[in-house]
């Protein structure tokens, strides 16, 4: 079994290859009804967890701990497979609840899905082999998180792709007819419920080539659901600290359920107040008008248009290619669970008209992406790139100031499965006796040549360049300090199919190396 699996920061989607086909899984909840995803959530209750459906039923009882969007734990610049995380009275590590979580969704796949009968009930010895996806922009301890828990759940992974890539494989499965010679550039438009991501891809028949991609980490439906809950308690006079964190909980659920409810003729929005709060409603029901919540979150959908300026500026070229005749723009493609709001689709069309392509199914446009990239015989290949800009900071003018080298740029390819790992060198002579190197990943390099943007520690490694210490396990506690004699030391640092970073540094005159695997512990371990 080939599955495409989109594990979202609200929804975890699960495509399959049938044939040419990419059903969407249906999971059986608690009653019984099926549903087109798994929800992403983990509940505690007497020192234990539940994950998906279960959680939400568990949710019920009085004394339950309910997490939603716990995804976005992988998007603090700190986090580590190792860092603890609370949920209710349970502390675990941030890895064990990742594959959790995974770990209970291989089994709803199994056992509560609507997989072909045969194979459910023979499913557990068949592996499942799987294609998984990650933000465009998330840094390279998020995608070994999230490759590393695919794995301790018993999935077997054979590529990892950025989300708007994989929907450009499903706008071609779904749009080859809008693809021609002279229009053969499309702009997915990615919006999550915790992330957005824009990208223009180019595509020739079944090869699809990302020219460029930028996004935002903290904008997504979880934003357009505070932006709800906002209204109510202004329209209600009732603040945050008025609640009880059960209630906080359950009048924020009523917000995105009603919000998930919207339709493009929807004129208002009613909260049951009352059903949520209880005693401490002021009111049973508050009706908002759908216009009042929609100018509350234009805001965030201008955002993410503002987001979208360096791609399309990307594509002002094609555009002039254009009008000469060359190749141009067949369409935006929205996409993404939270671009189901009506308001997403007005908002883009108003700014890029006819143009804009709606998906159909904007919640699984990353899973059928994912499940096409998992057909071998559909033969759709992928150049990708890097989403952000890898370097390290480096001492100048004798330990004077601190400069920014940047190894891996936004235009560094990021090599196929079956490709080369892209590699890059840097030698020089060292003075000290130990070398101290701070990895950092950012948006990009501005013209002072410092980091822009979000930036991530991506690695705090230490050296030794002098041979005396190379087996010295504790590097921290040797003073650093300049030898008389300088060594010749060269870094090699190579970029896999993941988009992680691995850096191996020699010494050249003592012939030793240690490698350094920087995603998966911040870079604090060699080998």
């Amino acid at each position: 079994m080939r599955l495409g699996v989109d594990f979202g920061t609200t929804h975890t989607v699960v495509a399959y290859a049938d044939r040419g086909n990419y059903p969407v899984l249906s999971f059986a909840d608690e009653t019984g009804d099926f549903h087109d995803h798994f929800p992403s959530v983990v509940a505690e209750l007497g020192g234990e967890l539940r994950f998906g459906f279960q959680a939400l039923g568990l949710a019920r009882e009085p004394d339950a701990t309910l997490i939603r969007s716990f995804k976005r734990f992988l998007s603090d610049p700190r986090a580590i497979p190792s860092k603890p995380v609370r949920i209710g009275s349970v502390v675990l590590p941030l890895g064990d609840l990742l594959s959790g979580f995974l770990s209970a969704l291989k089994t709803a796949i199994l056992t509560r899905s609507n997989l072909d009968p045969v194979y459910a009930q023979n499913g557990s010895a068949e592996p499942l082999f799987c294609v998984i996806a990650v933000p465009a922009h998330g840094h390279g301890a998020q995608r070994f998180m999230t490759l590393d828990a695919f794995r301790g759940a018993g999935f077997r992974p054979v590529a990892m792709l950025n989300e708007p890539s994989a929907a450009g494989f499903e706008f071609t499965h779904r749009h080859r007819s809008s693809l021609t010679a002279k229009r053969e550039h499309v702009v997915v438009y990615d919006l999550g419920g915790g992330t957005f991501d824009a990208s223009l891809v180019q595509i020739r028949g079944t090869h699809h080539e990302i020219l460029d991609t930028h996004g935002l980490s903290w904008v997504g439906g979880d934003e357009f659901d505070t932006a709800l809950l906002d209204l109510v308690f202004m329209r209600a006079s009732l603040s945050r600290t008025d609640l009880p964190r059960g209630a906080l909980a359950h009048l924020l659920d009523q917000c995105r359920d009603a919000k998930e409810r919207l339709s493009p003729n929807s004129r208002k929005l009613s909260i049951d107040l009352e059903g949520s709060l209880g005693a401490l409603a002021p009111v049973p029901e508050l009706v908002i008008p759908v216009d009042d919540y929609y100018d509350a979150c234009t805001p965030l959908v201008e955002k993410t248009i503002e987001a979208m300026a360096p791609v399309l500026d990307s594509l002002e070229g094609a555009l002039a290619d254009e009008a000469n005749g060359g190749s141009g723009l067949a369409g935006i493609y929205v996409v993404g669970g939270a671009s189901a709001l009506p308001l997403v689709a007005r908002l883009v069309r108003k700014r890029f008209g006819r143009r804009v392509h709606k998906s159909p199914y904007p919640s699984a446009a990353v899973a059928i992406g994912l499940a096409i990239a998992s057909d071998e015989s559909a033969e759709f290949e992928l150049s990708d790139r890097f989403t952000r800009t890898f370097g390290v900071f480096r001492e100048g003018e004798a330990g004077h100031e601190i400069t920014f080298d940047p190894i891996f740029t936004r235009d560094s390819s990021v090599p196929g499965p079956n490709g080369r790992r892209v590699s890059c060198r840097r030698s020089y002579v060292a003075m000290h006796n130990v070398g101290h190197f701070r990895f950092f990943e950012c948006d990009a390099v501005g013209t002072d040549g410092r980091p822009s943007g979000d930036g991530v520690l991506s690695g705090d490694v230490l050296f030794p360049f002098d041979p005396l210490l190379c087996k010295d396990e504790d590097l921290a506690s040797v003073p650093i300090k300049r030898n008389d004699r300088g060594r010749r030391i060269e870094e090699e640092y190579t970029l896999d199919e993941h988009g992680m970073v691995a850096v191996t540094i020699r010494n050249l005159d003592a012939d030793y190396q240690r490698v350094f695997h920087l995603a998966a512990e911040r870079g604090v371990n060699g080998g």
